[in-house]
């Protein structure tokens, strides 16, 4: 039953991710969006997976798989930003949270 719960949380932070790169309006938002959800979706349904399978070296190479994912994707994303802000690519949005802070 755990696995299931595992999968169906990764499968729909996937779904939201998806949903994220289809509705945000620029490169780094809808980057953020499939980075985070992806992040967070794969680790889901691999835990979800490692729980469903009998053998414990898979399980292990499983969980292996689930740490260079929580490692590589937030790389790989944050190399993408910084490429597309030196190719002079500028945010759509701008958000400037110190004027919240200070009205």
């Amino acid at each position: 039953m755990l696995e299931v719960i595992f999968l169906l949380f990764g499968y729909s932070i996937m779904f939201f991710g998806a949903l994220g790169v289809i509705r945000f309006p620029d490169v780094y938002t809808r980057l953020h969006a499939a980075t985070k959800c992806d992040t967070g979706g794969i680790m889901g349904i691999v835990l979800g997976l490692a729980l469903i399978v009998p053998s414990w070296t898979i399980r292990i190479k499983l969980l292996f798989l689930l740490l260079l994912i929580a490692m590589i994707n937030p790389m790989i994303s944050h190399s993408i930003a910084r490429g597309a802000y030196k190719m002079g690519v500028k945010p759509k949005v701008k958000v400037d949270m110190y004027a919240w802070d200070n009205p």
